[in-house]
């Protein structure tokens, strides 16, 4: 036996992080795993295939990860032990941190982040923040909407500090598609960047350019914040939820589709402690004390995991195998991760890119436990490593302007439409509020795209 067989051996999931199409676990060991779609690098295996099962990443099993964060398609891992942050997948406006926009295909550490101890990092779509021991805020990559909190527009490739929290504690961020959130060590909670479905919880459906503090929520604080594509979760002290923004699908929660502009109760869940929470592209999740998983919002791929493909505006318990206590979350776009108190964990919604990590690319609308990585499967002891690739970044990187091209055989509405998911921002005037140019600018399927090389 191999020492990362020896190494595996007794191994269980301590994190997953879920992408747009792709998925990353921690085990125990400081080994990190990856699988699903690997066109830009995020996996980090140092090519572009795709995976339909869990695959160590070979580059990193000497770092000592401590935590790791999923992009739409970019992924980032933190050892606390050497001060250290690695990124790689897709590098456009900056998002991977390294002063470029170049896609890597094998983790390298951020030079801005070294030596920083580093206590949370938040990756949205394009945008990336990471908020150190002593609550400064550090922010990068894409800032067209202002969710960098700079005060400009302008993208930044390298870490910066968000300048508007001096004198402020920070102790938690959240990153959406266009926008940020964050919570305060005294309770507050903050919003910037794109506000147009009042995502930003101000009562208006303006952007902001710096952080600013949302009203305060009568006898409560602040404890928990994540966010959805383009709505926001918040938690209190006592375990209360909110949630605001778009409800176009009914990712509130609320009982209806009707965006909300100020952090609103989520009346379904009241007598509900809830201990975490997780959004993804149009739906939701949250995990109550009694270990009880509550998920809501879009459904078309069966990522709210109750068996059908219907959306729900109201929180719908999820149907986990056995009944299971879950422990941790995360949403995808399309797909939902989750680990039991058993060590087990389970995925459901959309498979196409084998991120679910059932050696398919199937959809399932119920959560099914993986064999490779449960306690009650495999418990990770055949989970094979990638192979190192010499000069993988320099050999896989192409220009973004050459790297993908037009599908002729599908409707072209719009350029952005078709290179990515990220490319969806135009003009803020020409917006309508009701969603439907972003729902055009941003396909409900994976888009295909091309590389020219």
């Amino acid at each position: 036996m191999d020492e990362t067989s020896s190494r595996l051996r007794q191994r269980k999931v301590e994190l997953v992080s879920a992408g747009a199409s792709h998925t990353v676990a921690l085990l125990s060991g400081d080994i990190v795993c990856s699988w699903g779609r690997g066109e830009d690098g995020q996996l980090g295996h140092g090519d572009a295939d795709e995976r339909h099962a869990p695959t160590i990443i070979s580059s990193l099993e000497d770092c000592e990860i401590s935590s790791i964060t999923c992009g739409a398609d970019h992924t980032i891992a933190r050892s606390d032990v050497r001060a250290t942050v690695y990124s790689w997948g897709w590098g456009d406006f900056g998002r991977l941190g390294h002063g470029n926009s170049s896609d890597l295909f094998i983790p390298r550490p951020i030079k801005g982040l070294q030596g920083i101890e580093i206590k949370q990092i938040a990756c949205g779509d394009s945008h990336c923040l990471a908020v150190t021991m002593d609550g400064e805020v550090k922010s990068w990559g894409r800032n067209q909407n202002g969710q960098l909190g700079h005060g400009h527009t302008e993208d930044c490739l390298i870490p910066c500090t968000i300048q508007a929290f001096q004198g402020i504690t920070v102790k938690m961020i959240a990153a959406g598609a266009e926008h940020t959130a964050a919570v305060t060590e005294n309770g507050k909670l903050y919003g910037w960047g794109w506000g147009r479905y009042g995502n930003l919880g101000l009562g208006d459906r303006n952007d902001r350019l710096i952080p600013e503090a949302a009203p305060s929520i009568p006898g409560e604080q602040i404890n928990l914040v994540a966010c959805g594509w383009r709505h926001t979760i918040a938690v209190s002290d006592s375990g209360v939820l909110f949630t605001y923004g778009w409800s176009k699908y009914g990712q509130l929660g609320h009982g209806d589709n009707k965006d909300h502009l100020v952090p609103h109760q989520v009346a379904f869940l009241k007598a509900n402690r809830i201990v975490q929470i997780s959004g993804g592209w149009r739906h939701t999740m949250a995990l109550d004390e009694q270990g009880k998983l509550y998920g809501w919002g879009w459904n078309k791929f069966g990522q709210v995991g109750v068996g059908n493909n219907l959306d729900h505006n109201s929180p719908q318990l999820v149907k986990i195998p056995a009944e299971e206590q879950i422990s941790l979350v995360s949403c995808g776009w399309r797909h939902t991760v989750a680990i039991s108190t058993k060590y087990n964990v389970f995925s459901w919604g959309r498979g196409t890119s084998g991120q679910l990590g059932h050696g398919d690319a199937l959809d399932r609308s119920l959560p099914k436990m993986m064999d490779s990585l449960s306690a009650d499967g495999e418990a990770c002891a055949m989970v094979e490593s990638s192979t190192p690739v010499a000069n993988a970044v320099a050999a896989n990187w192409i220009s973004p302007s050459e790297r993908y091209a037009v599908v002729p055989d599908e409707t072209v509405r719009t350029l952005a439409s078709r290179l990515h998911q990220t490319a969806s921002v135009g003009s803020q005037g020409s917006r309508p509020l009701d969603g439907t140019r972003e729902d055009a600018s941003v396909p409900d399927s994976e888009p295909k795209r091309l590389r020219t090389e």
